[in-house]
């Protein structure tokens, strides 16, 4: 499945439009990640935890949301937009929504 954040895609007409289609993953950051985060954070540098995290949970949204447009009968998501969110009482939870328009290209 192709899937761009462009309206359009190079060398396919779009036959059909099927809808908009969603993929959501909300993700928690156990104790030991926030652990080892607080640690890059006092030293400095890059945190590979927390990026693995963002990384997996980008990855099961935008593959959640390709299924979604499967099943609608798409052949392609365009104007891909991913959206980042941190909810819960301290924080702790990551949000990860990617979102596009279903459809059917020849």
């Amino acid at each position: 499945m192709i899937t761009t954040t462009t309206p359009s895609i190079e060398g396919k007409k779009i036959r059909e439009y099927k809808g908009i289609v969603f993929g959501e993953v909300v993700a928690g950051v156990d104790v030991i990640k926030d652990f080892t985060a607080g640690l890059s954070n006092f030293f400095g540098g890059r945190s590979s935890t927390y990026e693995g995290e963002l990384i997996q949970a980008r990855q099961d949204a935008l593959r959640e949301m390709e299924d979604r447009a499967r099943d609608m009968g798409a052949n392609a998501v365009v104007g891909v937009d991913i959206d980042y969110e941190v909810l819960g009482s301290n924080n702790g939870m990551l949000m990860v929504t990617a979102s596009g328009t279903a459809v059917v290209t020849d």
